[in-house]
């Protein structure tokens, strides 16, 4: 992500930026994401690792109250590298998160999930097979079946 922005950054992602938060959610977060989400594959107590993941949303709620997103006003480069991770901690049990007290993590959530933006990169296609015609993704806008092969 770091890589194409600093080719092209038109909407200034890359001026909003945590390294830490990030490294907090790579590190930290992730562990205990892993731990909740796939607990027969760690050999984990998901409520344990549930309750310590809480921890970092608890703080991303209270972030997100003071500025609207994690670093600012605008969606950036740390509310992108976040947001997936979030979700995931989220679809575990979607309704143990609805019911926590999280008013500005779970609007922020729902808002990148409805947006035109996740939509487009998280277009699901039906699995290819042979004699299918070719989906072609055009630059995030469009995605379409093309009865030219690219």
């Amino acid at each position: 992500m770091r890589w194409a922005l600093e080719a092209q950054d038109p909407e200034g992602w890359l001026t909003r930026v945590d390294p830490e938060l990030i490294s907090a959610n790579d590190g930290m977060f992730k562990h205990h994401l892993d731990r909740y989400k796939y607990p027969d594959r760690y050999g984990s107590k998901p409520d344990k690792h549930r309750a310590d993941g809480l921890h970092f949303l608890q703080e991303l709620d209270s972030r997100i109250a003071r500025a609207g997103q994690l670093c600012g006003t605008k969606q950036g480069f740390t509310d992108t590298a976040i947001m997936p991770f979030v979700r995931q901690f989220a679809a575990v049990d979607r309704d143990w998160f609805d019911a926590q007290r999280l008013p500005s993590l779970q609007g922020w959530l729902a808002s990148h999930l409805a947006s035109d933006r996740f939509a487009s990169v998280m277009y699901r296609a039906a699995p290819w097979s042979e004699g299918d015609q070719p989906i072609i993704v055009d630059g995030f806008k469009h995605i379409h079946q093309s009865h030219e092969l690219v």
